[in-house]
């Protein structure tokens, strides 16, 4: 008979696994147990932490397997252990919780346990959430697109865009079909103005080429093209943490590379089986981030020029209050010219 429980130990502590043989990632047969997962916890957990740690992360689970239901958690159960850190986070609705704020392996390990495949951390930590300490860039491939075509966005767009406003890039792929480049800026400026900066930053990209780039928040207008998500930029929006793995049969992990690799990397080479392997041959990517953390005044700057040439506000997601200056929540093609007014 399968043992029904393993003990696991992380660090300091001993955490007990349930249903270890449970199949998270039936394809892949015993790599894809859940106790492969806890193995792949432990042997990406120093990489995997530095991207959580201390910031409030989100938690998406499979308790049955990808094959079963997903829950997107926010917050952390009443029964939670009392050593688990965590932080009180505020939601658009003005409702709050408490959220998993990891700063310890033991705390990831915890919530593969809970049945989490994926951790969404927010791009901003403890003791000062409210100000972003990433921009995120998520390039996002529209029907007709593909990653190859958002990895080309990456290196001819993004990059040297980055280099004329002094900021350092650090790309990752997804695990899925996109692309994310993290930025790392000072605390100094709040989610509403980072996100202006990475919608100014998608609208100079597809004035340097519309041909393969969107600004566009509504779908029937973004066409065969990448579009750069730039409300993924504010608070409580969460993209895949470096080294968290995804839920794709394969098991795919979104995994941080150099821009010097990017050119030959795919989603599929990175893996629940190849990146531990690929952590003990190379450092991380993403080790100097803190260190190369740089200012929005010249993306603030920009923002500045799209206002006063008329290139104001873009729409806000659904569960967002009204915004200051925001256009109408509209589809294009809902339109009626009777009432329609460009802001309201």
């Amino acid at each position: 008979m399968a043992a029904e429980r393993v003990d696991v130990a992380v660090a300091d502590r001993v955490l007990s696994v349930s249903s270890p043989t449970k199949q998270y990632f039936p394809e892949l047969g015993e790599a894809g147990r859940k106790i492969a997962v806890v193995e792949y916890v432990l042997a990406v957990g120093e990489h995997l932490l530095r991207a959580v740690a201390h910031r409030p992360t989100y938690l998406q689970r499979f308790p049955d397997g990808i094959a079963g239901e997903e829950v997107y958690q926010k917050r952390l159960p009443p029964r939670a252990p009392y050593w688990l850190a965590r932080r009180t986070v505020t939601f658009p609705s003005r409702r709050s919780a408490e959220a998993l704020s990891p700063t310890s392996v033991a705390d990831l390990v915890w919530a593969v346990q809970m049945g989490t495949i994926t951790f969404h951390p927010w791009p901003s930590r403890d003791p000062d959430v409210e100000h972003p300490d990433r921009l995120r860039i998520d390039l996002d491939p529209q029907p007709g697109t593909s990653f190859a075509d958002a990895r080309a966005v990456a290196i001819d767009l993004v990059q040297p865009l980055l280099d004329e406003v002094g900021l350092v890039g650090f790309p990752k792929t997804s695990g899925g079909r996109g692309l994310h480049v993290d930025v790392p800026i000072e605390p100094r400026w709040t989610f509403l103005q980072a996100r202006r900066c990475v919608l100014a930053i998608a609208r100079e990209m597809e004035r340097r080429d519309p041909a393969r780039v969107t600004s566009a928040w509504w779908k029937e207008e973004r066409g065969s093209r990448i579009f750069i998500d730039f409300n993924q930029m504010l608070r409580d929006k969460t993209i895949a943490a470096a080294y968290s793995l995804r839920a794709t049969p394969a098991a795919t992990a979104s995994t941080p590379v150099t821009w010097e690799e990017l050119p030959a990397v795919t989603t599929e080479d990175f893996d629940i089986r190849t990146v531990p392997e690929r952590m003990r041959r190379h450092p991380d990517p993403q080790r100097a981030m803190d260190a190369s953390a740089g200012s929005l005044e010249p993306l603030l700057e920009w923002v500045a020029r799209d206002e006063g040439n008329g290139v104001a506000e873009a729409p806000y997601p659904p569960n967002y209050p009204k915004m200051p200056g925001e256009p109408p929540r509209v589809q294009p093609s809902k339109k009626n010219a009777l009432n329609w007014k460009d802001s309201d």
